[in-house]
């Protein structure tokens, strides 16, 4: 190195940055299952408690836009270890937290750290690794972002029922400070990510876009809590709702409208002009929506119809992110060493992940864990084979210079694939509920003798048990009731497994359009 300084292993940065990321995605999932115990720990009510993971995730989605920014105004290895740092210490507080004003306080600040984490570190990991070995970093950044959540609502679960819920705070702790230690001895701003950070200032002086700040603060954080509370609040019913997306919706064309005229605005729009970045950031987009919807989802049916603990459903995850753990690592060889191409790998991955949320579809009552399990390894066996080549397409036309604000536009439309795939869950399996509700009622309605004759025969059982025959007749309507409800559900959440699947289907088309490009190669100097 030109300083003098022996050169680190490319594989000691890696895992250092991914450390935090890894903590600061564990954080969007690990809360879920203990807002039950804070809101007992805090003396409020689960409705109060809910704003924990809104205030959070709202907060990580107004500074993840402006990360590529604030990078290039402080210097990336000091934002990055600010944000290791803040994030260190506001887990400290959130574990402290002795009512719900200072924990939704500390759970912001948390947010505006951990929204800088994710896109940095990936920054990071591009320009530490040269184009030919560069799969084999997004191998290792794949297993980071889809093992954190799905590992959270297991390790919340056994925290809270064996141990106290402000532990699934202070485990962050000891991550971050060996998270902070390292990345200060071993990350380094790369020679061309100083020469962008010139571009923010102007003769010496800063230049600070504060309408573009604005904007993007508005829309990220209104768009994010018509999501995240949409459900909730009855979406188009309520007022608040209403005004949260139409000032999100306007603020993001805003947004665009604005920054696009800036030669050096807060988030590069014009990065979607190489086409396949576009490609890749619309992949993305279904990879948040399919990935961060079915985490969801499984664990509610499971816990719903089939009476599991939060941490035995949580369970169930955990062959997927074995299986992708075991084949990013071969992505990344197969792409290195150019066996397949990454538009290949991304078509035999998109399909797999399809049919994996069509195979969830046909899932009865009946069903095992066992079949839950395979569903989700089979769909880890698509995720697999994603992460690595659509990140390589992600970069694949794209200057050195670019890759800092292009991994905050990637993670942006991951974030947003999450955000609307989980807000497409609740309100989907809620809206069938009721739609398929009515139409078994119809359905029974045609068939009260059948009915009537079951609930007979129940309460004749019962009445042979020893239960009196009032006991009987109300224990046999109520069983059916529950049977009814149960079947409602089911169908509800199959029928949103069905739609994730054609929304991963449709994104095949897409990859007809990727222009051939060589993993090794040298990014062009234009698009």
């Amino acid at each position: 190195m030109s300083n003098g300084k022996p050169a680190v292993n490319p594989w000691l940065i890696a895992v250092t940055v991914t450390l935090a990321t890894f903590m600061e995605l564990l954080d969007t999932s690990i809360a879920n299952v203990a807002l039950p115990y804070i809101g007992g720990g805090l003396g409020r009510s689960y409705d109060e408690v809910t704003w924990i993971l809104t205030t959070y995730l709202v907060a990580n989605a107004v500074i993840l836009p402006m990360s590529a920014w604030l990078s290039r105004v402080f210097g990336r290895k000091t934002y990055y270890l600010g944000c290791v740092a803040l994030f260190t210490l506001t887990s400290l507080f959130c574990g402290l937290a002795p009512s719900l004003g200072i924990m939704l306080s500390s759970r912001v600040l948390q947010g505006l750290a951990g929204g800088g984490l994710a896109p940095v570190s990936q920054a990071i990991l591009v320009d530490t690794f040269p184009a030919a070995k560069r799969a084999s970093a997004f191998a290792l950044y794949t297993i980071v972002i889809v093992t954190a959540p799905a590992i959270g609502p297991v390790l919340g679960g056994w925290i809270t029922d064996n141990y106290n819920w402000r532990w699934i705070f202070f485990i962050n702790i000891p991550i971050g400070f060996l998270s902070f230690f390292l990345s200060s001895r071993l990350v380094r701003d790369p020679p061309a990510f100083e020469a962008e950070r010139a571009s923010v200032r102007t003769n010496g002086k800063l230049h600070i876009d504060g309408v573009g700040i604005t904007l993007i603060a508005l829309a990220s954080a209104a768009l994010e809590v018509a999501l995240d509370r949409g459900q909730i609040d009855d979406w188009f019913g309520s007022s608040f709702i209403c005004w949260m997306l139409a000032i999100g919706v306007i603020g993001w064309i805003a947004t665009v409208v604005w920054e696009i005229r800036l030669k050096e605005p807060i988030i590069e729009f014009r990065l979607l002009g190489s086409r396949n970045f576009a490609i890749a950031s619309a992949l993305f987009f279904v990879f948040g929506f399919g990935l961060f919807g079915s985490t969801t989802l499984i664990p509610q049916i499971l816990q719903s119809l089939y009476g599991y603990r939060a941490t035995d459903a949580g369970l169930v995850l955990g062959p997927g992110a074995l299986v992708i753990t075991v084949l990013a690592p071969i992505a990344a060889q197969l792409i290195q060493r150019q066996i397949v191409s990454a538009r290949v790998l991304l078509t035999i991955s998109v399909i797999t992940v399809g049919a994996a949320m069509w195979y969830y579809s046909t899932f009865t009552l009946a069903t095992d864990y066992s079949h839950y399990a395979l569903a989700r390894a089979y769909q880890g066996l698509g995720y697999g084979f994603f992460f690595v080549p659509v990140n390589v397409l992600a970069y694949s036309q794209l200057r050195p210079d670019q890759n800092n604000r292009a991994s905050s536009l990637t993670n942006l439309f991951r974030n947003w694939g999450g955000s609307f795939g989980i807000a497409f869950i609740t309100t989907a399996a809620e809206r069938r509920h009721q739609f398929h509700q009515s139409n078994l009622g119809s359905a029974l309605g045609a068939t009260s003798q059948q009915l009537g004759s079951r609930v007979t025969e129940l309460t004749n059982y019962l009445v042979t048990k020893g239960f009196s025959g009032p006991d009987s007749a109300t224990a046999a309507q109520g069983y059916l009731y529950q049977q009814f409800q149960h079947q409602v559900n089911l169908l509800s959440f199959m029928d949103c497994f069905r739609v994730i699947a054609w929304l991963t289907l449709a994104a095949v088309p897409l990859l007809l359009f990727v222009r051939r490009f060589k993993p090794a190669g040298k990014a062009p100097a234009t698009h």
